[in-house]
C-alpha cells in the first residue's frame, strides 16, 4: 500500500500581498494608520471635512506609491541590507601595533 504525502511547494517562498513583499505589508499598514489618525486628529480640530479628505487622500496616495516603490526597488531583504551597508564604516585606522601583539 502506497502512502500519499502532500508536498507544500510554497513553504520557503516570501510572503506576498498584492505585490508587496515581505515587511513592506507591514509598512503600508502602519502609514495607514497613522493616515487615519490623521484624518482623525484634522477632523477633530475642526478642519473643513473635504481638506481633511483631501489631506487623506493625496498623503495615502503618496504612501503606496512610496512603499510599493521600495518594495520593488529593495526586494524582499533590500531594504534591511541598504540600511546595514550605511553602518559599516569607509575607513578603520589603527595607531599602534598593540592590538596585533600579544
Amino acid at each position: 500500500m502506497a502512502s500519499v504525502y502532500q508536498i507544500n511547494k510554497g513553504v520557503s517562498a516570501p510572503v506576498m500581498f498584492k505585490g508587496l513583499k515581505a515587511q513592506y505589508i507591514w509598512y503600508l499598514g502602519g502609514g495607514l494608520a497613522g493616515v487615519l489618525i490623521l484624518f482623525a486628529i484634522l477632523y477633530i480640530c475642526g478642519v473643513n471635512m473635504f481638506l481633511c479628505l483631501a489631506i487623506a487622500l493625496i498623503t495615502g496616495g503618496g504612501l503606496f506609491s512610496w512603499i510599493y516603490g521600495m518594495s520593488n526597488k529593495y526586494g524582499e531583504h533590500g531594504l534591511t541590507k541598504q540600511m546595514g551597508k550605511r553602518m559599516v564604516p569607509d575607513l578603520i585606522r589603527n595607531g599602534g601595533r598593540k592590538l596585533f601583539m600579544k
